[in-house]
Formats: C-alpha cells, sequence, structure tokens
C-alpha cells in the first residue's frame, strides 16, 4: 500500500522518502530541459547568428551538477540553488529584450529554472528534516 501523502497524513519517513524522490526527479527532469532548451536555443531553434551560435556553450555549466544530483548528493543541490539564477537572470532579460520565439525560449527557460529552484530548495529542506533525530527535537519535561 502507498504512503498517505495527503496534507493530514502524519510526516513519516516513508511519506519524506516519497517527497524527496519526487523532487530529485523533478530537479533532474527541469535541469535536463534547461540543457536541451539551451542548446536547441542557440545551435537551431533561434541563434544570435545564423547556423548556430558561440552561445550554446553556456549549458557547459549546467552538465557538472547533473552527475551530481542523479548520484543525489546534497552539496549539490544546495550550490546548485545558487547556480540557476544566472541562468533565471539571462531569461526574464532575453524575454523582456527579444521577440519572436527567442522571446517564447526565454520564457520557457525561466520557467524551467523557477521549477529547479523550487525543487532543489524543497529537497534540500525535506531531505534534512528526514535526517533530524527525535533525540533534537525540544521536548516538555513532566513537573511534579
Amino acid at each position: 500500500m502507498p504512503p498517505d501523502t495527503s496534507l493530514n497524513a502524519p510526516y513519516t519517513a516513508a511519506v519524506a522518502s516519497t517527497k524527496i524522490r519526487a523532487t530529485r526527479t523533478a530537479a533532474v527532469a527541469s535541469l535536463i530541459g534547461l540543457i536541451v532548451v539551451g542548446l536547441a536555443w542557440e545551435l537551431w531553434l533561434a541563434p544570435l547568428r545564423p547556423g548556430g551560435s558561440f552561445w550554446a556553450i553556456k549549458v557547459i555549466p549546467l552538465c557538472f551538477p547533473l552527475a551530481g544530483l542523479l548520484k543525489n548528493r546534497m552539496y549539490t543541490y544546495r550550490w546548485m540553488s545558487l547556480l540557476i539564477w544566472l541562468y533565471f537572470t539571462e531569461g526574464v532579460v532575453r524575454a523582456w529584450s527579444d521577440t519572436g520565439l527567442s522571446a517564447g525560449l526565454a520564457l520557457v527557460q525561466t520557467a524551467l529554472c523557477l521549477a529547479l529552484f523550487v525543487a532543489v530548495a524543497l529537497h534540500v529542506r525535506w531531505r534534512l528534516a528526514s535526517v533530524a533525530s527525535p533525540a533534537s527535537t525540544p521536548t516538555e519535561t513532566p513537573t511534579n
């Protein structure tokens, strides 16, 4: 029987692991989406210069954290939440300044960046909460 993941369900290890797996899947999917969109944008769909653009190299920094996310390394999730804002900024600027297909691709990039940020932030939060020991939480002591 799958764990109850409703809002009223008690927070258990099974619920935590389901949430953590979901955020990991969302983070990896968003990152792969950003890599694909970045390459397609700069090489075929709407390059800055006809025939492809040198700006396709902007996806290289996105390839490094992919291995860490696939290996479930916490440190990668943490620094990915900072790196993604560079791509978010580029997407917002190009959505505002470009026209046509390029502006649409910039909006897609911006949406993928937001999805990736939410996924890695929730992953870190829930993963840290799942390893917190009950001894570290304050308990009330009975008074006589």
